[in-house]
């Protein structure tokens, strides 16, 4: 599996099979995909940085809401959240996406608002990478997401929408997140090509540059 930043929360997940991408970003937000081919996109939610579909090729099958998929051998859970603490009233809904494929389980949060409760992390259950939103804004703040990171012990932490100096919005950088979790001197990786055998036993935190 190899695993690429196309910026924001915009990830290319390329399998043995399928290709997916994750919350396609629109580019007013510095970002400019390059209409990335894909078999399937996941939306969080509807707003304009995580729902640009237009941006992709190839029609994927497109899944936008909470429920159980599967296409060419890839698993997906659709997980109703919420973009904010309040139960939606101030951003509406959120969905988490676990996502089977190549023998890892990876987990897309999109804008979480909020802190996993026990019937969320059973839900979510073991996993081999996590997708974690670190740019508090309109997400959730530091502390819950290091949080997130101690409950669900995920072997790889790969951080997204947080401020670059692509991005033209307000949000914090990755190193706020970095130095709550006391991880030094990290460097950036273009990708990220990893095996379910090479997945490491503690967790590690994997920053990526953004194409």
């Amino acid at each position: 599996m190899e695993i690429t930043w196309l910026g924001h929360s915009c990830f290319l997940i390329k399998g043995k099979v399928n290709t997916i991408i994750t919350d396609p970003c629109h580019p007013d937000l510095g970002y400019h995909l390059g209409e990335p081919k894909a078999d399937i996109v996941t939306l969080s939610h509807f707003h304009p940085g995580h729902s640009y579909i237009e941006g992709v090729a190839n029609d994927p099958k497109q899944i936008k809401s909470p429920g159980e998929y599967e296409i060419g051998g890839t698993f997906i859970t659709g997980v109703a959240s919420f973009h904010d603490d309040k139960k939606g009233e101030v951003r509406g809904k959120n969905t988490i996406y676990i996502i089977e494929m190549d023998d890892i389980i990876l987990c897309h949060l999109g804008d979480l608002g909020h802190p996993l409760d026990s019937h969320l992390i059973e839900e979510i259950g073991d996993i081999g990478i996590l997708f974690l939103p670190v740019g508090e804004v309109s997400t959730i703040p530091i502390d819950t997401a290091v949080e997130i990171v101690r409950q669900l012990e995920p072997p790889i932490v790969i951080p997204m929408h947080y401020k670059t100096e692509a991005f033209t919005g307000n949000l914090s950088p990755v190193d706020k997140f970095l130095d709550k979790m006391r991880i030094r001197e990290l460097e950036a990786k273009p990708k990220l090509s990893i095996t379910s055998s090479s997945l490491p036993s503690s967790t590690q935190t994997v920053v990526l540059n953004h194409l």
